[in-house]
Parts: structure tokens; sequence; C-alpha cells
């Protein structure tokens, strides 16, 4: 039951590209069987569709929305839409845009998080918990990046006691092999953590980012409460530091000048941006002084 349910939790395209085209024993047939892939699916050529100028003109203009005002839903963000001169926008194409780039307003109520379903969930464990040293706590996020031309998605891993950013990947999909591999670079360059939190989105409770964590046998699962916008508090407002900072400020036109904007962000936020809480000294001094004192 559970391998079959690792299965359904890949996309095909994740499928497609297990197969060994040339395997001396397994036809292709056989290993579409093994897959719960159709042998069309197989064969099939995915053609990536280019989002349209209007596409990404609506979602930039509602990504800058969500972060001046995180409380507005869809019918608010369609409205001030409707003001930034976008008339032919209706509530139903906001709503797809929002799921798309997996923005949810930050209020208390139920279905904050946008989960698969009969997903398996895990308890906030944040609550009340004394972090007092570096590798304690991770939180794990993923924000849209909008430019003129296209946009991209950021993950990133924050160590919740230093603020130091242990991890991160900029990818054009929001699929689960994005946030597994930004984990486990992460892992191999500092260790595991004790905690690592995380909302309770399709990505962070599928199979795939669940056994990979369950794999870390020292490593709990957290996952923030329906309704509580600040139980990733850490990551949040290293997003809204990143966008307000450097990318609505510097405006960048093409994803390669994302890449290079937020390469140079988060090494300066590491190792130059002071922290007011650990009078200004910096989140990798925090990190590696503390871990020293650890040891």
């Amino acid at each position: 039951m559970a391998k079959k349910k690792a299965k359904s939790d890949l996309s095909n395209e994740e499928k497609r590209s297990l197969i060994d085209w040339k395997h001396p024993l397994l036809t292709i047939k056989k290993q579409c069987q093994l897959l719960a892939l159709p042998r069309s699916t197989a064969y099939h050529e995915t053609v990536d569709i280019e989002p349209s100028k209007d596409e990404i003109d609506i979602k930039n203009a509602i990504d800058l929305i969500h972060f001046k005002e995180p409380s507005y839903g869809v019918r608010r963000i369609k409205n001030e839409l409707h003001k930034n001169g976008f008339k032919h926008i209706g509530r139903r194409l906001v709503k797809r845009y929002m799921l798309e780039m997996d923005i949810v307003c930050f209020y208390p109520g139920p279905n904050l998080s946008r989960r698969a379903k009969e997903a398996q969930t895990y308890p906030y464990l944040l609550r009340h918990l004394d972090i007092n040293r570096p590798n304690q706590v991770w939180s794990i996020d993923i924000t849209y990046i909008g430019t003129p031309n296209g946009f991209v998605y950021l993950t990133a891993i924050i160590d919740w006691y230093s603020r130091y950013i242990v991890g991160y990947t900029i990818s054009n999909t929001l699929q689960t092999d994005m946030i597994t591999r930004v984990v486990k670079n992460a892992v191999e360059t500092f260790g595991a953590p004790e905690i690592i939190n995380s909302d309770q989105g399709s990505q962070f409770t599928s199979n795939a980012y669940i056994d990979l964590i369950k794999s870390y046998e020292t490593t709990k699962i957290s996952m923030d409460g329906k309704g509580r916008a600040t139980d990733n508090i850490a990551i949040e407002r290293f997003f809204r530091s990143y966008k307000w900072e450097r990318l609505y400020l510097l405006c960048p036109e093409t994803v390669t000048e994302v890449k290079a904007l937020t390469k140079e962000y988060i090494d300066h936020y590491n190792n130059e941006r002071g922290h007011q809480r650990y009078d200004y000294e910096t989140p990798a001094v925090v990190f590696y002084e503390n871990q020293t004192l650890a040891a």
C-alpha cells in the first residue's frame, strides 16, 4: 500500500524521468505498468507553454499587492487589480493565479494552506519552544518571484536561531524535487536539524518530502497550524526583506538577473546585514560562533 501511495505522489513527468529506455530486461510497457504511467504519456514529449505577457503582468501585480497587504483575499486583490488598470480580471482568474503562485492570505480561518488530498500533516512543535542554538530548528518555504518577462520560485531554508540561510534554490516550477534537493544540500553542508518546520502546502505534505525528512533519524517534522501565518515567521520575514530591499527596488528584467540578484542578496543577508536581536551581529557570526560553543 505504501509503495502505491509513493508512486501516486510522483507527477507523470517525474515517473517518465525514471524510465530506462535501454533496459536489457524490462520493456517500456512493463516499466510503465510498474510506474502506473500510461504508455502514451511515456512517449509524449512535454511542451513548455510560455506564459503570456498579460499573465506575467497580472501575477507580478498580485505578488506586490500580497506583500503590501498580506491579509487580502481573492476579492480584495481583484479590487486592487482593477484600481491598477487590470479591469478585465475576475475572481476566478485571480483565485487560479494565487493557487499557481502558492499565495494564501494571512488571516485566522480554515483551509489556509493548500495541501494534497488525504495528505498526512504533522503538529506544530515550535510553540513555547526555547530555541537557543543553531541547527535546532529550520524553517522552509517557497515564494513567487516575477520579472517583466517571466517568473520563478525561490525555495529557502532558514536557521531559526541565527536567521542564517542554510540553503536555497530557484526553479520555474513548484515540483517537489525542488524542495527535496535544497533540503539534501543543506543537510550535507550543515548536518540535519532537530526540527524542520513548513506550512501544510502540497509540496511539504508529499510522500517524497516526508520520506526524505524521516530518513534523517534525528529530525522531527513540524507544520504550521491552519490559520496561523506567524507560525513560520522567520522565513516569512526573510522573504519580505528580500523583496522590499532588493527585488522591488532593483526590478530585475530577466530570470538570469533574478538569480544573480538573489545570490548577491543572500550573501549580503548572511554575512553583512546585522540583526537587531543580536546587537546587529550578522547571521553568519551568530550561526558559526554558537555552533563552535555548542561543540
